[in-house]
């Protein structure tokens, strides 16, 4: 059974991959699946969030990245996935994905919604505290992948 696991990834950090290992666990193969979302002003385009999240992933097995530019729903239909994961670190994560996986499930009654969290060590990361962290020249190395280290400081 294959999952998708959608989002920016605006860069991936290690609480995504965190989330992809564990859901390695419970399904097959996992499509990370990176939105456009121009509605959020991404930090990097949609080509470097693909190619970092590429080498984040690139020893694990099972892990496919694409990109996408429509409705999640539709995605999923056009690829005949009607499971998604989704991270969750803390209560008000809880109460937006929730809203999220309703309205999903409005739009396509097949369509599921699986929360995973991250380990403790990671519950705090998001890209937004990476993002703020790289503005100001600070040192990202325990909160990403090491293999986007280097992409990262361009």
């Amino acid at each position: 059974m294959t999952c998708l696991y959608p989002g920016t990834f605006d860069p991936i950090t290690n609480g995504h991959l965190d989330v992809i290992i564990r859901a390695l666990k419970i399904f097959d193969k996992v499509v990370v699946a990176i939105a456009k979302s121009e509605h959020k002003s991404p930090y990097f385009s949609l080509e470097k969030r693909k190619e970092l999240a590429i080498l984040a992933t690139k020893n694990l097995e099972n892990v496919e990245i694409i990109s996408f530019e429509n409705l999640l729903v539709d995605l999923a239909k056009q690829l005949r996935i009607n499971t998604v994961i989704r991270g969750l670190r803390a209560v008000s994560d809880f109460e937006y994905e929730l809203q999220i996986g309703y309205a999903n499930n409005a739009l396509w009654k097949e369509f599921e919604t699986v929360y995973l969290m991250p380990n403790l060590k990671n519950a705090f990361i998001s890209s937004s505290i990476v993002r703020s962290i790289i503005s100001h020249g600070g040192d990202v190395s325990n909160l990403v992948p090491h293999e986007i280290l280097a992409f990262l400081k361009d």
